[in-house]
């Protein structure tokens, strides 16, 4: 695929805007890019891709960006990345799509193309690795099923898996890239999630190679109603939050748990906090009781599993990840926040 790289490549020194609310301090920089794909490096790096083909990584109070410019002046939207313990992978969305591999420890983080797909419909909207070798990315459907390509050799090369061996789609059901989190891996088990006309979870238990599609509870029917996120704590807990995009206030049937690896899923906080909800993460090492999920709408958090929720901030953000159980990190639009939580 032809292109060229222009780097906007510079280091700078943010001094931070910090502030404590409740219990919680905010360590604000500033983006020049809507960012909807994180990924924690370590404990003090934070690598991410946005809007207008930026891409780039905070270090302590360093912010070191990047920006990928195609060969027609064009620029690609990134609204996935993911890291294998080794390299970084950063996936556009739109025709083509362009999967870039990054070494994040390398000064100038130059950018390695690895996979590339052109069709009037591909739309890719997040990606994971299941282990340093094994990774997957999903999208929008070009066919009669969701986008899904894997690597096994550490995202030196992809392919995409054949439409005959996956579910087929429902008319008007599809995905949101709206925080990277329409996929999820553990180990040998890989789960998929859809919205629009229909919204379900497709599971595999065996590395993508064979699936089964599950209904969910959650809102359904229209074009910007569905699952937005989605979370496992280990293979058998996980959990599935959306809502309405286009009327954001609305709380019912909008998240819901399964403690049997997606087989059924129950609605929890129903007609309660949150409502439309972009991003959820199971807190680390907690058993699966503590959660936090974040929108335009603000922040919340849960104690017990998601049964009960509070909202922590008004502050919006797109996506959220975290770094242990008292650090995290969250992503919205020209803004990256890191966050420390207070006992």
């Amino acid at each position: 695929m032809n292109k060229s790289i222009f780097l906007l490549y510079f280091i700078f020194v943010v001094n931070p805007l910090v502030f404590a609310q409740d219990k919680i301090v905010f360590q604000d920089f500033s983006i020049p890019s809507s960012i909807r794909a994180i990924e924690v490096i370590n404990d003090s790096t934070l690598f991410f891709a946005g809007s207008n083909g930026i891409f780039g990584k905070v270090v302590n109070s360093n912010i070191i960006l990047d920006s990928i410019t195609n060969k027609d002046g064009s620029k690609p939207e990134f609204r996935a990345v993911t890291y294998n313990e080794k390299n970084v992978f950063i996936l556009s969305i739109g025709n083509p799509a362009k999967l870039f591999k990054i070494d994040p420890f390398h000064p100038t983080m130059s950018p390695v193309l690895v996979y590339s797909e052109e069709h009037p419909h591909v739309f890719y909207d997040a990606m994971t690795f299941a282990s340093e070798k094994i990774g997957y990315a999903m999208g929008d459907p070009t066919d009669d099923c969701l986008s899904f390509i894997k690597t096994e050799d550490g995202g030196h090369t992809w392919k995409k898996t054949d439409c005959n061996s996956l579910p087929k789609i429902i008319k008007g059901e599809a995905a949101f890239a709206a925080s990277n989190t329409n996929i999820k891996a553990v180990k040998n088990f890989v789960w998929m999630v859809s919205g629009g006309k229909a919204s379900r979870v497709f599971a595999s238990h065996n590395y993508g190679i064979n699936w089964k599609v599950v209904q969910s509870p959650i809102v359904q029917g229209k074009e910007m109603t569905g699952i937005y996120s989605c979370d496992f704590y280990d293979e058998k807990s996980g959990i599935i939050m959306g809502g309405n995009w286009e009327n954001k206030s609305e709380n019912t049937a909008n998240k819901a748990v399964t403690k049997d690896s997606g087989d059924t899923w129950t609605l929890i906080a129903n007609n309660n906090l949150p409502p439309y909800i972009s991003c959820v993460r199971f807190v680390p090492n907690t058993n699966g009781k503590e959660i936090m999920a974040v929108s335009t709408m603000g922040i919340y958090k849960s104690g017990d599993g998601g049964e009960h929720w509070m909202k922590i901030s008004d502050r919006p953000f797109y996506t959220i990840r975290f770094t242990n159980r008292t650090t995290a990190w969250l992503a919205g639009n020209k803004q990256i926040s890191k966050i420390t939580f207070h006992e």
